[in-house]
């Protein structure tokens, strides 16, 4: 097929979807992104959309017929499938970043995440809401909402543990003493403090909480940062306005061995309302 028809055909797509679902597959397998070395998360993943829609307008071909209003780009090669004979093997471990406040967005990622890796259930799962905007730190009563969706994707079966990221003490005893599923973990940021908060230790102790760190910011993209990854990836400055819904990171670590056998990113974003 001509790469021109190729390239335009797949910009009809995007201008037809109101949905876009991206799908970087296994980043430990993608020898172009391997070349780079980003210095954080947010250029990894800003790499890791441009590289994706750039290899998918190359490689993608046409419907027949209808334009879908969810656009699926992902590079078939590159995908993680888990076999059930190694299931038991690996841990699934997610970390699940709210660009918006909608509930729906946390089984939408979930069901994506199980589909695309073909499991039935991930081993844990840790949320990160949207920062609220008029003000410096999260309330128990911003976290409840998407709390309670997890707790149903465990008591569903989908989801085997739930942890938080970035609470404080205070906020995680709150939690803790609320929540139906308590938090098996929370994330860390060092870089707000390069040692653990001796009273956090302490709680996190007493209750069984796993501590991790992390280096994510609190924004891992931002709106202006995500419309340039879509139009360099793209190759087209006029692509219209695409709004990030949800960023879903995937590990699949090799248990016996503590190594990553997959890493990857799902992505979902709406077309903005005129």
């Amino acid at each position: 097929m001509d790469p021109q028809n190729t390239n335009s055909e797949a910009k009809m797509l995007l201008i037809h979807a109101k949905t876009l679902r991206l799908h970087t597959g296994n980043l430990v397998n993608r020898s172009r992104l391997k070349k780079k070395c980003p210095c954080s998360p947010s250029e990894e993943l800003q790499d890791c959309i441009q590289a994706t829609l750039s290899d998918w307008f190359s490689t993608t071909k046409p419907p027949s017929k209808d334009f879908p209003d969810t656009l699926d780009c992902s590079i078939p090669q590159e995908t993680d499938a888990i076999t059930p004979e190694e299931r038991d093997e690996l841990r699934v471990s997610v970390k699940l970043f709210l660009c918006e406040s909608l509930q729906s967005s946390i089984r939408d990622a979930v069901e994506m995440v199980c589909q695309t890796l073909a499991v039935s259930q991930l081993d844990s799962v840790i949320i990160a809401p949207p920062w609220p905007l008029e003000s410096d730190s999260q309330s128990l009563a911003h976290l409840q909402p998407a709390w309670e969706e997890l707790e149903a994707l465990v008591r569903s079966q989908q989801i085997a543990a739930i942890g938080t990221s970035d609470l404080d003490k205070d906020l995680l005893e709150q939690l803790y003493n609320w929540a139906q599923v308590k938090p098996s973990s929370n994330q860390f940021n060092l870089a707000s403090c390069c040692v653990m908060p001796p009273e956090l230790t302490a709680f996190a102790k007493e209750f069984d909480i796993q501590l991790l760190t992390h280096n994510d910011p609190k924004e891992l993209m931002s709106a202006a940062t995500f419309q340039e990854a879509v139009q360099e990836g793209t190759q087209d400055l006029t692509t219209a306005d695409w709004r990030l819904e949800w960023v879903l990171r995937y590990s699949i670590i090799v248990k016996s061995r503590g190594i990553i056998k997959a890493k990857g990113y799902l992505v979902s974003a709406r077309k903005a309302s005129p």
